[in-house]
């Protein structure tokens, strides 16, 4: 039997799906694949605790701090699913020291701009863009009632971490947001 150039038997399991944006991993394996990312102790954020750590600052993780409640951003075009939750913000590393807080934020999940790792899925591309852009608005409300408050916050992005040239960068943009 002559096999024609990408068509599979019939009693092949399928996993690539014939539409374009259908997802290449069987469900099994996304699940596993989604399972394993974490919102705390992520490799970009311990870089960035180990390197302010050899700095010399002291510092507290995901700590809460109190901010006004509100649902949702006043110019937000996407509704924030849960918005500032219970009226606090937990930033990644806190310098109480120096009223400054940390964001170390991926570059797929907060949207870096320009960034090779800021890619839109394409199955489900809906759901993504809202969840995404959802995330942004809730970053941006969460610096603006930072500040409000008197707290500097600085972005560390996860591509940032990768080279130690842009850490070095950290450092200088740190000594002089903090006058160290």
């Amino acid at each position: 039997m002559r096999r024609i150039l990408g068509t599979q038997p019939a009693h092949a399991p399928r996993v690539y799906g014939a539409r374009r944006g259908r997802d290449r991993l069987t469900k099994d394996r996304r699940s596993w694949n989604m399972s394993r990312i974490r919102g705390k102790d992520t490799t970009p954020e311990k870089r960035v605790r180990s390197f302010l750590h050899r700095l010399g600052f002291r510092y507290r993780l995901n700590v809460k701090i109190p901010i006004a409640k509100r649902t949702s951003h006043p110019t937000s075009p996407v509704p924030l699913r849960g918005g500032v939750r219970g009226g606090f913000v937990r930033p990644d590393i806190v310098l109480a020291k120096h009223k400054t807080v940390i964001f170390v934020h991926g570059c797929f999940w907060h949207r870096h701009r320009g960034c090779k790792n800021c890619t839109t899925p394409t199955h489900r591309r809906a759901w993504w863009l809202k969840k995404l852009e959802g995330n942004v608005a809730r970053d941006k409300l969460h610096q603006r009632a930072l500040r409000k408050l008197g707290w500097r916050s600085v972005i560390v992005w996860e591509c940032q971490t990768e080279k130690p040239k842009t850490l070095e960068q950290l450092s200088r943009k740190l000594a002089k947001l903090l006058g160290a």
